[in-house]
This record gives structure tokens, sequence and C-alpha cells, in this order.
């Protein structure tokens, strides 16, 4: 019996040792575990954001098209409302499932960055079905789409901790 009260200590000591190292390994699990769960949500995040911007663009870039047919917008490739109409319906149509996975995954900020932007699709959208003809109050809806991407993009940047990026307005040659 003393030989075994003489090892007790030691024992004490192994089974600490072992209590804390799958303390410290369970830990360091949870802790990675998290980060990884945490890098997955940003990934998704980041392709919900940027298939919402890639939808937007495509019903900016029919209304560019749409206009350069009123003469309005310098866009090389005009199309007319009866060309436009279908592809407009299916832009628009594409739009509505990107942002019920934007709603469900991205920032507020983002969310209400992302339906100032679409509001002013919208509005571009609405001027030319009536097709009216003024390139000022065109060049007008024009700043104000791309101010509202501008603010849609650095929300994006803020949430995901990305540095800031470029406003990409580039000044067009001028013919």
């Amino acid at each position: 019996m003393s030989a075994f009260i003489q090892q007790l200590p030691a024992l004490i000591g192994v089974v600490i040792g072992a209590l804390g190292s799958y303390l410290a390994v369970v830990r360091g699990d949870r802790a990675r575990f998290r980060r990884e769960q945490a890098a997955r949500w940003e990934e998704r995040r980041f392709a919900v954001y940027a298939d919402y911007a890639r939808t937007l663009k495509k019903s900016v870039t029919l209304t560019y098209r749409l206009a350069a047919h009123f003469e309005i917008d310098p866009h090389p490739h005009p199309l007319t409302p009866e060309e436009a109409k279908p592809l407009l319906a299916e832009a628009t149509i594409a739009r509505d499932p990107s942002g019920e996975a934007l709603i469900l995954l991205g920032s507020p900020a983002v969310v209400e960055k992302a339906r100032t932007w679409v509001v002013l699709v919208m509005e571009m959208e609405r001027y030319l079905r009536e097709e009216q003809r003024d390139p000022e109050t065109w060049q007008s809806l024009l700043e104000r789409q791309r101010a509202g991407r501008e603010g849609y993009y650095a929300a994006v940047r803020e949430d995901l901790a990305l540095p800031p990026g470029h406003s990409a307005r580039w000044p067009l040659p001028q013919p």
C-alpha cells in the first residue's frame, strides 16, 4: 500500500496532464471549426453578392442598349424596344432568386444598398418603357445608378473586410 501512496502524486499528475491535453485539443478543434465555418459562410456571401451584382448589371446593360436606340446613350449595340422587351423581362426574372439569396445571407447594410441600387435600375427601366428621350434626365439616372452601384460595392467590401476598390468610373474617349 505504501508503494501505491508513494506513486499517487505521479498518477494524479498524469491524469491531470491527460485531462489538460484533452481540453486543449477540444478547444483547439472548436476554434478551428468556428474559423472554417466562418470562412465557408464568407465564401457563400461573396458568391451571393457577386451573383446579385451580375444579374443587376445585366439589366443595366440592357437599359444602356435600349437608350442607345433612343439616341440618349452612346452604347455601340442599340436594341429596339421590341428586341429589348423579352430580354429585360428575362433579366428581371433572374434578379428575383439572386435577390432572395441576398436577403437571406447578406448583411443588413448590404441588403439596403442593394435595394437602393435596384430601385434606381427600375427607374431607368420605367423611364425607357415610357420612351422618354431627354438626354439630361438619362444622364442624371445614369449618375444615380452608378452611385447606387458604388454604394453597394462599398457595403460589400466593408462586410467582407476587403480593401477599398476601384470606382469603375472610366472616362470614355470622345469621338
